[in-house]
């Protein structure tokens, strides 16, 4: 008895997943393409060279790609000294927000979510720094007329009770 009720929980723990997800139509498992939430932060799609607005000087240079049939952006960014971070962003349509993970080899992560907010995608939650410590974090990314993106990045300073500029880039896109 033991053994026949031990194969139909692992049968049934087996067959979750499918039983949970069987509703899903076939179309909604092939895209996300032409669907206006997930085309909300295509204005970033490219291939760019950042300028780091405070400076005037090249920051670096990033690649931002459209995945997974339009439902993920995949950014590959390279710093104008060699170091190297990766993000990806989706828009999850259950909690209606977009969100980023970005992982650097700088020792450190950002974990954001939000979406457009008059004309700019804001997101906004933690930068966690690898050593330990974490802060809120906030990212702005506006387009403009002229094809280019302003990127700017805050971090919460919890002594002065502000925010505090954390980046400010200019992206315009590679000729």
């Amino acid at each position: 008895m033991f053994k026949r009720y031990s194969m139909a929980v692992v049968y049934l723990l087996a067959t979750l997943p499918f039983v949970a997800f069987s509703n899903i139509s076939y179309a909604q498992q092939t895209g996300c393409e032409g669907e206006a939430d997930f085309e909300a932060f295509n204005f970033w799609l490219g291939e760019w060279d950042v300028t780091d607005i405070t400076t005037g000087k090249l920051a670096g240079s990033n690649v931002i790609k459209q995945m997974e049939g339009g439902c993920m952006l995949l950014e590959s960014w390279t710093s104008g000294s060699g170091g190297t971070g990766t993000s990806v962003n989706y828009y999850n349509p259950v909690r209606k927000e977009w969100r980023q993970l970005w992982i650097s080899q700088g020792r450190y992560s950002i974990d954001i979510a939000g979406g457009i907010k008059e004309g700019s995608m804001v997101l906004t939650g933690k930068i966690y720094n690898f050593a330990g410590g974490d802060a809120d974090f906030r990212g702005t990314w506006t387009p403009a007329e002229d094809g280019s993106v302003r990127q700017f990045f805050e971090q919460y300073n919890d002594e002065t009770e502000s925010w505090d500029a954390w980046f400010d880039g200019r992206y315009v896109r590679k000729q």
